[in-house]
Parts: structure tokens; sequence; C-alpha cells
């Protein structure tokens, strides 16, 4: 018998972290995405079996600030599209400049250094993950889902699409709706 779920990987993350922070007694904050505040401190002994610990649910420690301003803005971009409602009004760049507090310039520049990929790139390549979720989640339609994630028209969401992933996505749309078929329930969501 399979199940069919949804999670919200935020929620998931941070329940993880809490519980493996308990163990190790170790009294933290989370300040925001992607960092953690540690309210006593905390020794290489303690920082090392976090470390390991965490890596097993593929977490990871930065340790440098050029990592973990990337890792930063990775993860901002990624909430933007999965947390928000719609996507901010304003340009992207605006809205990533003002949440990590750096010129987009400088984020912009670092980020291509370190990922080898433009921010641009990356958002492109989050927004139609996200597009692909939003379809297996059927619930909203190809215009309401090229709205939320500001595409300037269902036409530019399904070439964008296309160009990513080989599919148009009416063509991602009956792939998913087979496979639920296949597995005898239409109503089920497929992780």
């Amino acid at each position: 018998m399979k199940l069919y779920i949804r999670y919200n990987i935020n929620t998931t993350s941070k329940l993880l972290l809490q519980e493996q922070l308990d163990k190790l007694g170790l009294t933290c904050e989370l300040t925001g995405l992607g960092e953690l505040e540690v309210k006593n401190g905390i020794s290489a002994e303690q920082h090392n079996q976090l470390s390991v610990v965490l890596k097993k649910y593929g977490i990871e420690i930065l340790d440098d600030r050029i990592s973990a301003l990337v890792q930063k803005t990775k993860d901002t971009i990624i909430e933007m599209l999965y947390l928000e409602e719609k996507l901010p009004p304003s340009k992207i760049s605006f809205y990533l400049a003002q949440k990590l507090n750096y010129s987009f310039g400088y984020i912009s520049n670092l980020f291509s250094e370190v990922t080898f990929i433009s921010i641009e790139n990356f958002i492109i390549i989050q927004k139609i993950e996200r597009v692909k979720q939003l379809i297996i989640a059927d619930e909203l339609t190809f215009t309401q889902i090229s709205s939320k994630l500001n595409y300037s028209s269902s036409a530019h969401l399904s070439w964008q699409f296309k160009k990513i992933t080989g599919l148009t996505p009416t063509a991602f749309q009956r792939i998913i709706k087979r496979r639920r078929e296949k597995n005898g329930s239409d109503t089920g969501k497929i992780i």
C-alpha cells in the first residue's frame, strides 16, 4: 500500500534541528532562515558532534562568511518561492538586497564566483521546480501558477518550463495524471 504525503520542508528541518540541539544540551534560537544563535556558546567538541549528526540529514554547518552568505542567498530565494503567497512585486534584486543587507551587485558576483551559476539562472531553476510542485499539487491552473510566480504570461511560463525540462507543463501534467491512475489513486499526491 502506498501512502501519499505532503510535508513542509522548512518545518521538518526546524524540528529535526531542534531535536538534535536538545540532545546536545544546547540552548539556541533560530534567528533567520539558515541562522542559529547559540545562547551559551558551543565547545569545539559540541560543534563537531553537532556537525556529524546534522550531516546525516544533509545539514551542514558553514564556518566561513562567504559560504554562509551564498547559502543564505539560496535559502532566501527558496523561501521567497515557497513561503510567499505571491512573489514580491518589486524586483527580485531589490528583494534580495533588502533581505540580506548587501548590495545586489555584491551578492550576485559572490554567488556566481562560488556556485558557477548566476542568481538569475538559479532563480529560474528554482521557479521551475516550484511550478512542478504546484502542478503535482493540482490545486492551481497554469494561469494562476504563472501569476503566483510573476511570469508575464502562461506562454512565458510554458516556454521557460520546456526550455529547462524538455517538456511542456501540459505534458508534465499528463505524465503525473498517468502515474496517479497507474497507482490506483487519482486524488493522492505524488511526492
